[in-house]
């Protein structure tokens, strides 16, 4: 199969240094265009990573360019500016999480990538490390086989920390002005000062949102919201309770994330590193106690793959057809309702 030609929709610090440095080594794709605001800093990564054309604008590049894909790392709120004219475009878009700002505008998103037959694939780079996969294949194995009896709980633990990790070492950047851009505006059905506390708990902590779904492998509905905001209780749909931390104590330089996945006779501790940190996967911990034998701990060892390099990987297997997102729009959107729960259960309103 030839290889999958890839136009870049911005290269900022997450564009070049969590994206495009990682698809530019891949062998089965092409980055063949860029769309960058900033004319020189455009210049100077084309010229970095090799890639053929720059353009101005997206416009100009999809008026100019036939593309397989295109890779948009863009603020989430120019998402439901944006899009709608990049699913005319291209069968595949991958875009950064969250999906948009509001629920409503989620749902316009979803609505119009299945007008247009484009599979948006959003980045919730923590289903693509190493360390969750693994976490994933157990625990549907142990669901399978029941020797250590049913999930009971889990808990995510979210400190904020350094998530650079000095991931933007080496990045280019002219220091030219972007330029004003249309953005999506705060959500309607929310008074200013809550509308401002649900963007910044979207813009942060979404990421725990979304892996407490893909741990619990379903859907799930907020239980508990305590005013604070250190404390997100949860209920899935056959009853497994699980919480989630967010900052309960100070992290300046480690990155402390981390999932304990309990069943009756055992758990699994999976543990994740600064997003930016390169050639660095989570790590996983494995206990069993079935009562019948000696308790084990295990703490397999993964390969060095950092979760952005395997996401880019990931997204152009979904562009050649063989697989699917780890996360699609549709799903995103369900991420939206709860962070939306969870602001009105905080605030009462």
């Amino acid at each position: 199969m030839s290889k999958i030609k890839i136009g870049f929709v911005g290269t900022g610090g997450m564009g070049q240094m969590a994206h495009l440095h990682n698809y530019a080594v891949l062998d089965t794709c092409e980055v063949v265009a860029l769309a960058e605001l900033r004319p020189e800093t455009g210049k100077l990564v084309a010229a970095r990573y090799g890639v053929p054309r720059v353009y101005d604008s997206h416009s100009d590049m999809l008026a100019n360019e036939k593309l397989d894909a295109i890779v948009a790392s863009q603020p989430f709120d120019r998402h439901s500016v944006l899009l709608p004219d990049l699913y005319a475009a291209v069968p595949f878009l991958f875009t950064e999480k969250p999906l948009a700002t509001s629920v409503e505008a989620g749902e316009k998103l979803v609505e119009a990538s299945k007008k247009h037959g484009c599979v948006h694939m959003v980045g919730y780079h923590k289903r693509s490390d190493p360390a969750t996969i693994y976490t994933k294949e157990l625990i549907s194995e142990w669901q399978r086989a029941g020797k250590l009896g049913a999930m009971k709980y889990i808990r995510i633990l979210m400190p904020a920390g350094d998530w650079i990790a000095r991931g933007f070492t080496g990045l280019l950047n002219t220091g030219e002005e972007v330029p004003a851009l249309e953005r999506e505006p705060m959500p309607a059905d929310m008074k200013p000062e809550i509308a401002e506390k649900y963007v910044s708990f979207v813009n942060y902590y979404i990421h725990q949102v979304n892996l407490m779904r893909y741990l619990l492998g379903e859907p799930y509905t907020v239980a508990f919201a305590e005013s604070s905001g250190v404390v997100l209780a949860v209920e899935s749909k056959s009853g497994i309770p699980g919480i989630i931390e967010m900052t309960p104590y100070q992290t300046t330089v480690e990155w402390e994330e981390s999932a304990l996945i309990a069943f009756a006779k055992g758990y699994i501790k999976l543990r994740l590193p600064a997003p930016l940190a390169v050639n660095r996967a989570g790590t996983v911990e494995i206990y069993r106690d079935p009562g019948q034998s000696v308790p084990e701990r295990i703490f397999p060892t993964l390969p060095w793959v950092h979760a952005m390099h395997q996401q880019a990987i990931n997204f152009v297997k979904v562009c050649r057809g063989e697989g699917l997102p780890p996360c699609d729009a549709s799903e995103a959107v369900e991420d939206l309702k709860i962070a939306r729960e969870y602001i009105r259960m905080r605030f009462e309103v």
